[in-house]
């Protein structure tokens, strides 16, 4: 239950700091383990997310687009369902609209920095990381409810 609620948490924050986990998971006694255990789930959580983004800006870039301004992420696209698919796999919750713009922003940093040849340089990604911690938002009030999950059944 905790893995599922981490994941569509994702949806709004990407880097959560550990008072954010505490304030929305109320019914864990933290300590040390398990606090390490929810920032582990969220670097595991970005990492799928920006291979992802990786994969799509090459297959853009080997595609021949040109701008990044021409890469737009719809709620049909084949990126925004493999995203949906992994993070919400029942569907839980209605993603939000911000989340898309988020992958937009995303895949066109990846599709810059890989057109530019940034991708050669040893920490090309950290700008990028940079760039996507500043576009978190705040989680709804409802994840703070530790049966959050049974009341959208």
């Amino acid at each position: 239950m905790h893995l599922r609620k981490a994941k569509l948490m994702f949806f709004w924050v990407r880097y959560p700091s550990s008072a954010v986990l505490k304030m929305y998971f109320p019914d864990i006694k933290f300590n040390k383990n398990n606090t390490a255990q929810l920032v582990k789930w969220f670097s595991n959580f970005r990492e799928f997310y920006y291979i992802q983004m990786e994969k799509y800006a090459r297959q853009a870039v080997s595609e021949g687009v040109k701008n990044a301004e021409d890469l737009r992420v719809g709620g049909d696209s084949e990126i925004y369902r493999v995203l949906n698919l992994h993070y919400n796999r029942n569907n839980h919750i209605e993603v939000p609209g911000n989340f898309r713009y988020v992958v937009e922003q995303t895949l066109k940093e990846f599709f810059k920095a890989i057109q530019g040849g940034k991708d050669t340089e040893q920490s090309w990604k950290k700008a990028i990381y940079k760039v996507i911690s500043r576009l978190d938002d705040p989680v709804p009030e409802y994840f703070k409810s530790p049966n959050f999950l049974e009341q959208l059944e």
